[in-house]
């Protein structure tokens, strides 16, 4: 008997169903997940799935590859709501909107957790004691602005670890970006002051800091101090400097996350700004994965929700297209803010020119994605006729090993495909084979290798998701492609091409030869913009692997023997350190001169010494 897909399948599953919110999950043939959907009343929603015609080609096609659903009831829509994104998230199914980029944004933290307040980057959890602003677009606005910060309010921030250890002031107290609170330049109070303006000016009231400033400044000149006076005035021309940087300063807007969404061509840009303390604090474009057809509205609905998933709404978010639901949607993103979220759909006003300004950048933007995209495709279609490609791949992974003289050995892989670089899924793997000599890099490059696809084939098997890659390009020449070969053989993967890419004559760049397992070496012609591409992802390559060994070696060299002892943590180290003047000192001392050393206990101190005497 056949198997029932499609139409027929889906009205068989109606008999079961009733009117309880819920979700719903649509499998193809061999179990992976098409589509994830919400519904109020799952029988009405899944009925519409029923009908044999009135569906998008993109409908059509999900309904026709459906073979089994899946289906969870809930409590409220709100709950059918937050488990969708959940699942969608983890999953990632094909047929749905998926926002891509998921990184974190970072925050400035004014850390309060030492009398003298240090300000800094942070991103992560806000579990360290202070007050949190942000969030901020990117590494680059959070540094730009603390540097700025420095100047104007000369705030340390440096590690209390440091500030402890300071005797005299360092090189941010000469170029006047710090008060030096670590060897007494300023008192608490005064510093206290300094930082409650840097928060004022955080949270957006710069008018009153540079009236306080400039007073002061009157002051001190009508006191004849002018060095002080001549300080205030350097302060005042960075804080204005500050201000003239700022791309948008809206008056009416003191906190806002500005959505704009634009679609063309089956593509998607959704460009965020972020508005805190009438300030903005920049903007980041995303370029969500589609699922063929979707509505403006459906599109901003899931965006908005997975955007939201892992970082608290302000309390206004202003959209250039309201959500599919905006009730449900505003309401799931107060429960997870805690108060009250506003969605907007400004017609008038500034907020509306806000509005505008961010549509016009996710417009142009998005042009220039499609620009690139396009000559990406040519690129990888020139590679597929190079290299005799079935069709041109989608995901390439290249590999690269680092080392010195075997020391500190790294693998390194990076991945490309039709959007470009897929930074995300770039990984690095430290050599960990005992039985591999050192600098054998035939030896490593099968331990990456063996360990990438064992995992892959863990994971996945059947090989059906995108994780898995359609070209290999290794750098090297016959012998790493024979060493890659043998791997893939044994794994029984051996149908994903591998390609080595070899310094062709005197090692010239431009003369590259190109090996595959059991056929003759050939090359491209100089000019060959498929040359170029390959060259450029054996030199990322080259650059992640070489980055990965350089910090590694780094970590190596900075790795203090104290660090390897159970219990042993900052405050003890330095204990240690400042009685004895170094871990070699340490590691000589005897037992009872390592009891005598203030905050080490007796078990502690024999917990040390053997540490130390079992490596003799």
């Amino acid at each position: 008997m056949t198997q029932k897909t499609g139409h027929a399948l889906i009205q068989d599953y109606l008999r079961t169903l009733d009117s309880s919110p819920g979700v719903y999950r649509m499998l193809d043939a061999s179990q992976a997940v098409l589509y994830v959907g919400k519904a109020r009343d799952l029988r009405a929603r899944v009925s519409n799935y029923a009908r044999p015609s009135g569906h998008s080609p993109r409908i059509a096609r999900m309904i026709r590859e459906t073979a089994s659903m899946m289906f969870l009831t809930t409590r409220t829509e709100t709950e059918a709501l937050l488990l969708e994104q959940n699942l969608i998230k983890q999953l990632k199914p094909r047929y749905n909107v998926l926002l891509r980029d998921d990184k974190s944004f970072p925050n400035i933290l004014v850390a309060k957790s030492h009398p003298f307040a240090q300000i800094k980057k942070h991103r992560g959890a806000k579990s360290e004691k202070g007050n949190y602003y942000g969030p901020f677009a990117s590494a680059g606005a959070v540094n730009r602005t603390l540097t700025q910060l420095q100047r104007v309010f000369l705030l340390r921030n440096c590690t209390d670890s440091t500030f402890e250890s300071r005797t005299r002031p360092c090189l941010l107290f000469q170029i006047k970006r710090c008060s030096a609170p670590c060897t007494g330049r300023i008192s608490l109070e005064d510093y206290a002051a300094l930082v409650e303006d840097a928060e004022r000016f955080l949270q957006g009231k710069t008018t009153s800091i540079q009236a306080d400033l400039a007073r002061e400044m009157a002051e001190a000149a009508e006191a004849m101090e002018y060095e002080r006076a001549a300080a205030l005035r350097d302060r005042i021309k960075a804080l204005t400097a500050v201000q003239s940087v700022q791309a948008i300063n809206p008056k009416g807007v003191a906190e806002a996350d500005i959505v704009a969404l634009h679609m063309e061509g089956g593509q998607a840009c959704v460009q965020v700004f972020f508005i805190r303390g009438n300030q903005s604090w920049g903007n980041r474009d995303f370029y969500p994965r589609l699922g063929g057809a979707e509505s403006p509205d459906e599109v901003m609905q899931a965006f908005l929700m997975q955007f939201y998933d892992d970082k608290p709404p302000p309390r206004q978010v202003l959209l250039s297209h309201p959500p599919e639901d905006p009730d449900l949607t505003s309401a799931v993103l107060s429960e997870r803010a805690g108060r009250k979220v506003a969605l907007l759909v400004p017609q008038r006003g500034e907020k509306s020119d806000l509005v505008t300004n961010a549509l016009r950048n996710a417009r142009e933007s998005l042009a220039r994605r499609m620009s690139e995209s396009a000559t990406q495709l040519r690129l990888l279609e020139g590679l597929a006729e190079a290299f005799d490609l079935p069709a041109p791949p989608r995901r390439i992974e290249v590999y690269d090993n680092s080392h010195i003289m075997g020391t500190n050995a790294v693998g390194g892989m990076i991945v490309a495909g039709p959007d470009g670089w897929m930074k995300n899924q770039y990984r690095k793997f430290n050599i960990k084979g005992t039985e591999i000599t050192p600098g054998d890099d035939f030896g490593m490059m099968k331990e990456v290798l063996t360990r990438r696809f064992q995992r892959l084939l863990k994971d996945d098997p059947d090989r059906q998701s995108e994780a898995w890659p359609d070209l290999l390009l290794i750098d090297g020449g016959a012998g790493q492609v024979g060493a890659v070969h043998s791997v893939m053989a044994e794994l029984g993967v051996e149908d994903i091409p591998v390609i080595g890419v070899a310094k062709g004559e005197d090692r010239d760049h431009g003369k590259e030869e190109f090996h595959r397992h059991g056929q003759r070496p050939f090359a491209l012609r100089m000019n060959d913009p498929v040359l170029y591409f390959v060259q450029r992802l054996r030199d990322e390559a080259h650059r992640w692997a070489i980055g990965t060994h350089r910090a590694r070696r780094a970590k190596a060299a900075m790795a203090n023997p104290l660090d390897e002892i159970p219990g042993i943590g900052a405050a003890r180290k330095r204990a240690l350190l400042a009685h004895f003047g170094s871990a070699k000192a340490v590691s000589r001392a005897g037992l009872a001169d390592l009891q005598a050393v203030e905050g080490i206990s007796a078990a502690m101190a024999q917990k040390v010494h053997d540490h130390f005497n079992a490596r003799d």
